[in-house]
């Protein structure tokens, strides 16, 4: 069985979010989404973030068919520990030639091509321009 693991915030769902877990699910057996919690959100995206609670993300991501196990993680450590119990991450292509947290214990990386114009940050700004 192929594990296959992504990370990330997951704040507001939308169509990247939902096409990139898709191709994960596709490159293996079992998918695990790690999502970090409202403090680590705080502290790498600042005040304003999240919109929406950790459990409240999990939740969605929990009942969405591609996800098999979801799992939260507040600091590099621990997320580590969570990816080097998996066959491999699913990062998106921005993060191409870029340090990766757990690079160092993932067996694979795959790359998946963002959507143009597909992201939390934009939707925010959709919604707050109207």
């Amino acid at each position: 069985m192929k594990k296959i693991f992504v990370n990330g915030t997951f704040d507001i769902l939308h169509r990247g979010h939902l096409e990139m877990l898709l191709f994960a699910r596709e490159q293996g057996d079992f998918l695990t989404v790690a999502v970090d919690t409202d403090e680590r959100v705080k502290r790498l995206k600042g005040p304003t973030r999240p919109i929406n609670p950790c459990a409240d993300r999990m939740l969605m991501l929990m009942h969405l068919k591609v996800v098999d196990a979801v799992a939260n993680f507040d600091t590099d450590e621990q997320l580590i520990d969570l990816i080097s119990k998996h066959d491999a991450m699913v990062k998106g292509s921005d993060y191409i030639g870029k340090d990766i947290v757990g690079q160092e214990v993932c067996r694979e990386i795959i790359f998946f091509d963002l959507i143009k114009g597909c992201s939390t940050s934009e939707t925010i700004k959709r919604i707050t321009n109207r």
